[in-house]
């Protein structure tokens, strides 16, 4: 199976990032994380994009607040597919991390989560990776019917109570 790499622009990420760690555990798909500043380690993120598929990454994920610039750095460097994660920040609310990952030039395309989607994040790239392993599909597929299972009980609960 290919692993998922997770790379933080700052460990003040974690919280968001953690989200998706859990889930990816969950999944049991193995994955690694590392803090890499597309301003400040910029040497660190070009090797890292450069060797992902050949360290057997199968999709990156980007986590990064303000400029955000991370997850486009890292999809110019490599062909896997990317997801950035745009993080809350106290200045904008996230908007400018929204902004600048979303807004890539044509030919470099970054797929992105809500503002704080570690969870989703990780379930995209569980998808991408599910692609080409039946036996993770079908664990998404379970988690699915679960997640709907449980609205339904909360549907129930509340008509109950009404």
């Amino acid at each position: 199976m290919k692993k998922v790499a997770i790379i933080m622009g700052s460990d003040s990420d974690l919280p968001v990032v953690k989200k998706g760690t859990d889930l990816l555990k969950t999944l049991e798909i193995p994955f690694e994380v590392h803090v890499y500043s597309a301003h400040r380690t910029p040497d660190q993120v070009r090797d890292f994009a450069a060797s992902a598929k050949a360290n057997g990454f199968g999709v990156i994920i980007a986590a990064a607040g303000m400029a955000a610039h991370l997850a486009g750095v890292i999809a110019a460097g490599t062909t896997l597919p990317v997801i950035g994660i745009p993080c809350k920040s106290s200045v904008l609310e996230g908007m400018d991390a929204l902004l600048s990952t979303v807004m890539m030039p044509p030919g470099i395309p970054v797929a992105t989560v809500a503002i704080d989607g570690g969870a989703n994040a990780a379930l995209l790239a569980a998808e991408i990776i599910a692609l080409g392993d039946e036996a993770l599909a079908a664990k998404l597929e379970a988690k699915r019917k679960t997640d709907a299972a449980k609205v339904l009980d909360k549907d129930a609960a509340i008509m109950e109570r009404l």
